[in-house]
């Protein structure tokens, strides 16, 4: 690559990144004390940026400085579907989604090089994948793997841990994107959503690894990208709730009394849980339709199985073999606490940390 074309790399992803921060140029070249015309020149890659100047480009943009300097990966799914038009929100949301992935790929990276850390083996469906059924076995096939039968998934990241995808929860806006490089798969899901949302949007990223995604399956071959999500989606709706445990209840046609128990027990959006009804035959899609205009109520969840789900994908947001790392990586001082802390995404403070006994980290 010419050195133009380097700087022209920089220049954009620049670019993105003051787009994901919902700035300005002008308002970027004044946190920077630089004019505007500056910042338009290195966003077209005609004018380097030294040392400084991306430092403080990391700072004010929040954005690791590897990000500017390193190749961006191949992003397997993103959702939040890119425009032409780079000023709309929806391509703000997908910057600052890959700027996340990104970052979450090198704090895997530093770990796996540190030793404390070793990647999960990736395991793939090896059935063909060309339409919704087939993604429904598929998602069996997971619950298989994982000994759940028709029972809840209680922790979603333990799941995707599990079939060899590292998710972190992160507080952007957007829903979610994950990427496989050199046998790593990793996946970011934003905090901002429902708790039902996030689920889904993360089963729905670790579809794309089991499944495979267009480059590496025939379903990219034969289906549409529209068609490729929805196989996806439905790969992710039966996975969270499967056909089979709807029509376990009653046996029969479903009153919404059933269908709020299903969506408390299985921690599933009121959405998906009338989808996979429908799919399962338990009510019609004339019912479906009036019931979406009655969300179930916190309350009416709780009456339902008796106590209130705990959210997943909230409070624990990094996988715990990783956190496991994180936590080693720092007692045998290859990490300082504030980088720690930085490491977990909010999972712990610095108070957390265990006291290192400095006596045997002397050589």
């Amino acid at each position: 690559m010419s050195d133009r074309a380097e700087w022209a790399d920089v220049g954009e992803r620049v670019r993105e990144c003051r787009i994901a921060a919902d700035m300005s140029q002008e308002q970027l070249a004044a946190a920077l004390n630089l004019d505007r015309t500056m910042i338009a020149k290195i966003e077209r890659g005609i004018r380097r940026v030294d040392a400084l100047e991306l430092s403080k480009l990391s700072a004010v943009l929040d954005v690791p400085l590897a990000y500017f300097l390193s190749p961006p990966p191949l992003i397997v799914s993103r959702r939040t579907e890119m425009v032409d038009d780079g000023e709309t929100e929806a391509a703000r949301q997908s910057y600052s989604l890959e700027v996340a992935l990104t970052a979450w790929l090198n704090d895997v990276r530093q770990l796996i090089e540190s030793g404390t850390l070793t990647a999960p083996a990736i395991e793939r469906y090896e059935g063909p994948v060309q339409d919704v059924s087939d993604a429904r076995r598929a998602a069996w096939w997971v619950r298989t793997q994982v000994g759940l039968d028709n029972e809840p998934i209680d922790s979603l990241m333990r799941v995707c841990e599990r079939l060899g995808q590292l998710i972190a929860v992160v507080d952007v806006p957007g829903e979610g994107a994950s990427l496989i490089e050199d046998e790593l798969a990793v996946a970011v899901v934003s905090k901002r959503g429902n708790p039902g949302r996030r689920r889904a949007t993360a089963a729905h990223e670790l579809g794309h690894l089991i499944i495979g995604d267009e480059y590496s399956t025939d379903m990219g071959v034969h289906v549409s990208r529209d068609g490729r999500e929805a196989i996806v989606d439905a790969f992710a709706a039966e996975l969270l709730l499967p056909t089979r445990a709807v029509t376990a209840v009653g046996g029969g046609a479903l009153h919404r009394e059933d269908l709020v128990v299903l969506a408390a027990r299985y921690r599933t959006s009121w959405t998906l849980t009338i989808r996979q009804a429908v799919e399962a035959g338990a009510i019609d899609k004339a019912t479906a339709r009036g019931m979406r205009q009655r969300t179930p109520t916190r309350a009416e969840l709780m009456e339902a199985v008796g106590w209130a789900p705990q959210p997943d994908l909230e409070h624990v947001r990094v996988p715990p073999s990783y956190a496991h790392a994180v936590v080693e990586a720092y007692k045998k001082a290859l990490i300082t606490a504030p980088r720690a802390v930085e490491l977990m995404r909010g999972q712990l403070v610095a108070a957390d940390l265990p006291v290192r006994d400095e006596a045997e980290l002397q050589p």
